[in-house]
């Protein structure tokens, strides 16, 4: 079967995947309802809508529906994130916290938790230290005389910045009331989207949607950025500039999800392996099957999360449970990391 045809086809399938699963996820919980009528309160004028209840109306529309919208969003986004940077720094080992970016939200997030602020405020604050995260992988990178900064300086300035929020962290956690504060920080720093509300999704839901769309539509530059500067810059790639929207989509994208429901691991770094494996490594295909696969991926760990058992798991732990030993198969199975 020819590349087109079957990249078609697979577009066609993730996205059917996507909506059967969806309205699967708005029927399944502790509160079942019939799929029947998920579909009439959905759609009021199918057949149903007579059968449907207000506690019903309530769950799937304010409750099931923001948290199935957010899982949708946070796995393309950290995918896309993912799969930008395995591009843009040549390492199939990067993440959407590369630069920091996860940390810093993180920070943020747990001192608003710290001072005892609200839950908007609480985003606003994670999603204000991402971007400064950021801001000073930039400045520490930047070259002295040029004011330029290098795949390897940003890279190095990311690990820097990294370490130094996952200190703050732990210096919150330490100064942190051991009997009330501490495990809230402790439960929202692995990973819930638990409490999610349609006030809460429309904070930050743009900047992950803005971001999505900065990475699309850089996706075939990203090959690009896979040569030496001097052979992308040949091709007519203005790489500084390439480089500074792919990393500030990535980092709208990491700090807005991270603010929304935690920090969840390994959706950036599985699904776009996958992706490859499926569609090969030309980043055009690669970019739209990671957002994808990672909103599939995500959808169905955040119904697991809430359906397994009668307290809910905390998502970054299914994360990591499935997506270890699925890694380790993926690295059996191609001898190595995908190009």
């Amino acid at each position: 079967m020819e590349k087109p045809v079957k990249s078609r086809l697979w577009a066609v399938g993730i996205i059917a995947a996507i909506l059967i699963l969806s309205v699967a996820a708005l029927a399944l919980g502790r509160y079942q309802i019939p799929v029947r009528q998920v579909l009439a309160v959905l759609f009021p004028g199918l057949p149903g809508a007579a059968e449907v209840t207000d506690n019903m109306r309530n769950t799937v529309l304010n409750v099931r529906l923001p948290r199935i919208l957010l899982s949708l969003l946070a796995g393309a986004g950290l995918s896309a994130a993912g799969a930008a940077f395995q591009a843009l720094f040549a390492n199939p080992l990067a993440t959407p916290d590369t630069l920091g970016v996860a940390t810093g939200a993180s920070f943020g997030a747990v001192f608003a938790i710290l001072l005892g602020l609200s839950g908007i405020m609480t985003q606003v604050f994670a999603l204000g230290a991402g971007v400064l995260a950021v801001g000073l992988v930039y400045l520490v990178s930047a070259d002295k005389r040029s004011g330029r900064s290098s795949i390897v300086m940003i890279v190095l300035a990311g690990m820097v910045v990294s370490a130094l929020f996952s200190a703050l962290v732990s210096l919150v956690k330490y100064v942190a009331d051991p009997q009330d504060v501490l495990p809230a920080i402790t439960f929202w720093l692995m990973g819930s989207l638990s409490g999610t509300t349609a006030e809460k999704l429309m904070l930050g839901a743009p900047f992950i949607l803005a971001g999505l769309v900065i990475l699309y539509l850089c996706r075939w530059k990203l090959n690009a950025m896979t040569l030496t500067e001097e052979e992308a810059s040949s091709l007519g790639v203005r790489v500084k500039l390439v480089r500074a929207v792919v990393i500030l989509g990535a980092a709208m994208v990491t700090a807005s999800v991270v603010s929304l429901c935690g920090v969840i691991g390994w959706v950036g770094l599985l699904i776009p392996h996958i992706s490859r494996m499926i569609f090969g490594s030309n980043n055009q295909r690669v970019m739209p099957a990671s957002m994808g696969l990672g909103a599939i991926f995500m959808l169905v760990i955040d119904t697991v999360a809430r359906c397994a058992t009668a307290a809910e798991i905390p998502v970054s732990i299914l994360t990591a449970v499935i997506g270890a030993p699925f890694f380790i198969l993926l690295l059996r199975k191609t001898g190595g990391l995908p190009s």
